[in-house]
């Protein structure tokens, strides 16, 4: 069995949670916008890590009615990395 903690740092450091939120986060033209792509990002996180578990692949944070879905984890992720790609945006442009 993993240890929780470990199963907490995969759902922050979910590969498609990144990717998704740092776009957003990056195409936000207002700082209220990230929160809305943290909240794309996390409602596309989670379809694509559930229907990854629907077919049987190996997810490291895995969506399932058994396991810990870890919203609040893959909430302030999605805010993070969303806010990390917004900042990114801006310091390049200076």
């Amino acid at each position: 069995m993993v240890p929780v903690f470990s199963v907490w740092i995969w759902a922050f450091f979910d590969p498609v949670l990144i990717a998704v939120a740092l776009t957003l986060g990056w195409r936000a033209d207002q700082k209220g916008k990230i929160f809305i792509a943290a909240i794309a990002a996390l409602a596309i996180t989670l379809l694509v890590d559930w229907l990854l578990t629907l077919a049987g692949l190996p997810v490291p944070a895995p969506v399932s009615r058994t396991g810990p879905t870890l919203f609040p984890v893959r909430t302030v992720g999605a805010v993070v990395w969303a806010a990390v790609g917004y900042a990114a945006r801006r310091a390049l442009r200076r």
